[in-house]
C-alpha cells in the first residue's frame, strides 16, 4: 500500500524548533519529489517547500526561508522538515505528498492527502 505518514508535530513556544517526519511505505521515496504543505485554521492549504528526488529544495513560502530546511534519509525512506525559529503564524496542520518535480508551482499531488501533523506555536 502506497502511503505517506506525517509525524513530529506538537506544541512549541515561539522561537522553538520541531522536526517533522514524512515516512513512506509501498514505494521508494527517492523516486519522487516530495512537497510539504500546511493548512492554518480558516485558511486554504498552501505549498511550503519541495525537495527534489536529487535532494535540492524549492521554497514556495517566503516566510519560511532561512528557518525551515528539508532533507531525505534514504535508508529510512523518510523526508524530514526541520523547522527553527518558529512563529505563531506557523501554526497549521502540515502535510507531505508526492508531487510533480520541483520547482514546478503545480499544486497537483500524486495520491491522496494523509492525516497530517498538527503544529501549534504558542506561548
Amino acid at each position: 500500500q502506497v502511503q505517506l505518514v506525517e509525524s513530529g508535530g506538537g506544541l512549541v513556544q515561539p522561537g522553538g524548533s520541531l522536526r517533522l517526519s514524512c515516512a513512506a511505505s509501498g514505494f521508494t521515496l527517492d523516486d519522487y519529489a516530495i512537497g510539504w504543505f500546511r493548512q492554518a485554521p480558516g485558511k486554504e492549504r498552501e505549498k511550503v517547500l519541495c525537495i527534489s528526488s536529487s535532494g535540492g529544495s524549492t521554497f514556495y513560502a517566503d516566510s519560511v526561508k532561512g528557518r525551515f530546511t528539508v532533507s531525505r534519509d534514504k535508508a529510512k525512506n523518510t523526508v524530514y522538515l526541520q523547522m527553527n525559529s518558529l512563529k505563531p503564524e506557523d501554526t497549521a496542520v502540515y502535510y507531505c505528498a508526492r508531487r510533480p518535480p520541483c520547482p514546478s508551482p503545480s499544486t497537483v499531488i500524486f495520491g491522496s492527502w494523509g492525516q497530517g501533523t498538527q503544529v501549534i506555536v504558542s506561548s
